[in-house]
């Protein structure tokens, strides 16, 4: 009888199983190497073995297997945001804190300063409820309120509100490196960057990628070779920030800038904070196959 994992498993004796699992591993593993150089022989005579080897055998991935979204193939006519890119509006940006914030809050909120053009801070005070502050900003001429929430001295998370009417996005914050803690990073200008979204492609993420680009001038100087980079991988926002560095004619670098931070939407709301269009639940997770944006 041949020997394999599952006869062994009737050997009593423990020492005596692992020896011959052991010898199971080994023949098979001498068999699976014979056999890679019997192809690679056969395959350096016939290139086109290889080929065709190499059409066939494609990775499967989870995005391979992603499930088919039919709003992917949704084109945006108008949304919550046609009427101000219409009019070619000017980004203003507010932003400010959670109620009584720590340091913690105030760090992240310098580095977005220093990030998103035309952009204001003011420290918030108690009596001030997010829907007071969207229209004492609407009034102001400010396009977009974002408050950064923390607890227990950690940045959880940030809300951004569109005004004067919204949609209003809430997302999680986690895996934040602020920019004096990456290696070699470089000091950003005051030139507009360059925005690149990646993979945002049903229609709640064309309604996100929206958002991101309502944040930056239409106009970007790239004369200050800054790019930022959000990239949407099973629904996490991976955000990056990097110079292009010209070390000759024929070579080009990237110098990251900071910070490194991780966003994943949790809830989109209509207006201020009213109807909610998308909720974040932990049963949106068991399919592994599923993404939204």
């Amino acid at each position: 009888m041949a020997l394999t994992k599952d006869t062994v498993n009737v050997i009593r004796n423990k020492m005596k199983r692992a020896r011959v699992l052991s010898r199971i591993k080994h023949t098979a593993n001498k068999e699976r190497h014979e056999l890679r150089q019997k192809r690679a022989r056969q395959e350096a005579a016939n290139p086109e073995l290889k080929k065709e080897r190499l059409e066939k055998n494609i990775t499967q991935t989870i995005e391979s297997k992603r499930k088919y979204d039919e709003t992917m193939q949704t084109v945006i006519e108008e949304d919550e945001f046609d009427q101000y890119f219409k009019e070619g509006k000017k980004p203003k940006v507010f932003i400010t804190t959670s109620k009584k914030a720590k340091w913690q809050a105030f760090d992240f909120a310098a580095v977005l300063l220093d990030i998103i053009p035309d952009s204001e801070f003011f420290h918030r005070k108690d009596q001030f409820e997010i829907p007071v502050m969207a229209e004492m900003c609407a009034k102001r001429d400010y396009t977009d309120l974002i408050v950064i929430n923390e607890d227990k001295k950690k940045v959880n998370g940030v809300s951004f509100i569109h005004l004067p009417e919204g949609p209003s996005f809430y997302f999680s914050i986690s895996s934040l490196v602020m920019p004096e803690k990456i290696p070699n990073h470089g000091r950003a200008t005051e030139h507009v960057p360059e925005l690149i979204l990646n993979n945002f492609s049903t229609r709640l993420g064309k309604t996100t990628g929206r958002l991101f680009h309502s944040l930056f001038p239409q106009q970007p100087e790239f004369q200050g070779r800054q790019v930022v980079t959000l990239h949407n991988q099973r629904d996490f926002i991976f955000f990056r920030r990097h110079r292009y560095v010209f070390r000759n004619e024929e070579r080009v670098g990237l110098q990251e800038l900071g910070p490194q931070f991780t966003l994943r939407l949790r809830r989109l709301q209509l207006g201020i904070r009213d109807e909610i269009e998308f909720q974040h639940h932990p049963g949106l997770d068991k399919d592994k196959h599923k993404f939204y944006l």
